[in-house]
């Protein structure tokens, strides 16, 4: 059963090491586990290690530990420990006695009860609280009381059943906030412009010399990265037209540029490409060759996906002022010549990548999905040098 629990939990990619699996065996080793509640928050806590990963392993446990009672969970702790821990926490005789007090004798303990209780009280067996076994409050384990406040009790596949975290998946699309988080992964500072007196330097340098004054100066930590974001707009991309707006809107708020630029197309870049779409103001896209410098990292967005003639035959895409001569197809080999670091982000499927068109678009530019996981990966890519 708790080999299963591993491999499964990776096989989601849970990235579970062997420090993390240790300590779980620590924790059934000092009797820290006495149920599925105890296994699925202990569990949590120790095994994964961002919020992303919390859905991932709530389908596992769901999925592994469906139909297993703390009974049968018992029995597993038995046969891997040595010394097996008092799992059920009270004796068959005091569970039964629990069980059998009728429902006039609960309330009027509980009208006693609460008569003499003068403050809060949790895990215990007597008073009005929460948790433990008293018969009357909430979230406790006595099988026939009275609750006060709200509910509980769940077993712990209920809650992993629930998937109250299916939204930190990170292979779901992103916000404004996670846009701009990931774009942080292209800061690369490195010290530019006029230089400026060093206070702490010129103090650790003056009292390495003896007191002798000694004033450092250095250059301000500035980011050098220069960025173009090129975006499909319009056709088979309405569908993503907010998704790309977000991205749009977080590169543009991102303050950490040192010089970001941002055009439209649609399908593929040709001869123009548009400033303002929608007031159809352009810029030969020739011009980008010769006015943005060389180093500037280039991302693509777009579903890649178009009419194979669209992508490949010279002339075969009418643009709104001429017919173009060169492909598009052409035009992303001379786009990732001249800026070797290049990616592609496709907000559609990846099931859906078997496209010609996206096909060979990807065997020109790395291509990534629009997604939390595909964004970073990208990023990482882009942030190493050139891609190739």
């Amino acid at each position: 059963m708790f080999n299963d629990f591993l491999y499964s939990l990776r096989r989601e990619k849970v990235p579970v090491g062997m420090g993390e699996w240790i300590a779980l065996h620590q924790a059934l080793d000092k009797g820290m586990i006495e149920s599925l509640d105890d296994l699925y928050g202990l569990g949590r806590a120790l095994l994964v290690h961002t919020e992303g990963h919390y859905d991932a392993y709530d389908v596992v446990f769901a999925r592994l530990f469906q139909g297993v009672t703390d009974a049968a969970l018992h029995d597993a702790l038995k046969q891997w420990l040595e010394t097996p821990v008092d799992f059920a926490g009270m004796t068959p005789e005091a569970f039964e006695q629990l069980t059998g007090m009728s429902l006039e004798e609960l309330r009027k303990r509980f009208a006693e009860t609460l008569a003499k209780q003068t403050e809060r009280h949790d895990r215990g067996n007597r008073w009005i609280g929460t948790g433990g076994t008293s018969p009357y409050g909430s979230g406790g384990k006595n099988p026939a009381g009275i609750r006060v406040g709200q509910g509980g009790g769940r077993s712990a596949v209920q809650v992993a059943e629930e998937r109250r975290f299916r939204n930190y998946r990170t292979d779901a699309v992103l916000d404004v906030r996670q846009f701009k988080q990931a774009l942080k992964m292209l800061r690369n500072l490195s010290r530019e412009g006029p230089e400026k007196l060093d206070l702490d330097e010129t103090i650790d340098a003056t009292c390495k010399d003896g007191g002798e004054i000694s004033l450092e100066f250095r250059k301000d930590r500035k980011n050098t990265v220069r960025l173009m974001l090129l975006m499909d707009a319009g056709g088979s991309m309405a569908p993503y037209a907010q998704l790309v707006d977000r991205l749009f809107t977080a590169a543009s708020e991102a303050s950490h540029w040192k010089e970001f630029n941002h055009y439209f197309f649609h399908n593929v870049p040709y001869s123009r490409l548009y400033t303002d779409i929608s007031r159809l103001e352009s810029t030969m896209t020739e011009r980008l060759f010769h006015d943005r410098h060389p180093d500037s990292k280039l991302i693509f967005v777009g579903d890649a996906c178009m009419a194979n003639w669209e992508l490949m035959a010279a002339g075969g895409a009418i643009s709104l002022y001429e017919r173009n001569v060169t492909s598009g197809f052409e035009w992303l080999q001379k786009f990732k010549r001249h800026w070797p670091n290049t990616i592609w982000l496709n907000p559609e499927p990846e099931r859906y990548w078997n496209h010609q068109t996206i096909t060979a678009i990807g065997q020109v530019i790395p291509m990534f999905p629009l997604t939390l996981d595909g964004l970073r990966e990208g990023l990482r890519l882009l942030r190493r040098g050139q891609v190739r």
